[in-house]
């Protein structure tokens, strides 16, 4: 477990904003004490400072996980999302899409959003801005990037697609071995 390097806060703060924007701050800043991000085995982890020091006694080796885990670092250093975030992303998202519900099922097996089920989505949402997806009961199901603008989703034929999916909660059952 380690600090982020330069390099990879970067491009993991980069990925981040692309869901809330200049809310990143009130991510790291929060009332109910200071977090912050670790790395562990190539995945970037939240932590609280506070559960970060106790767990400083526990070998590397021996660490499974520690806090919520934030996404990981591809071979190549990219960094992926992982749908374990979402809890922390939904609420200071800036751009967000409703799903019908006859869509939810589809979104949830890992498809992308068409036109045909989308309920509404935020005003002035730009093409490939990442957004997440909400069923119409404000319900977070995921994440993903609009792949048409808010004015050009008014004009698309209905089985166009408007959401690529990036990640949704349904990902908990099909990956559940692999999600840490």
């Amino acid at each position: 477990m380690r600090p982020l390097t330069e390099e990879e806060t970067r491009v993991m703060f980069e990925k981040i904003a692309k869901y809330i924007g200049e809310n990143l701050q009130l991510l790291v800043d929060r009332p109910d004490g200071t977090y912050c991000f670790r790395l562990h085995n190539d995945r970037v982890y939240y932590v609280s400072e506070k559960i970060m020091k106790l767990a400083a006694n526990i070998s590397g080796d021996k660490l499974v996980s520690l806090g919520t885990c934030f996404g990981k670092f591809t071979k190549t250093h990219k960094f992926r999302l992982h749908i374990t975030a979402l809890d922390y992303l939904a609420p200071y998202a800036k751009y967000k899409v409703w799903i019908k519900p006859g869509a939810e099922q589809s979104f949830l097996y890992g498809n992308h959003v068409l036109k045909s089920g989308l309920g509404r989505i935020t005003e002035n949402t730009s093409q490939y801005q990442g957004v997440v997806v909400y069923s119409m009961a404000d319900i977070p199901l995921g994440f993903g990037v609009a792949a048409k603008s808010t004015q050009d989703c008014r004009k698309v034929d209905p089985m166009a697609i408007v959401v690529f999916h990036q990640a949704d909660i349904g990902e908990y059952v099909r990956h559940e071995e692999t999600l840490t």
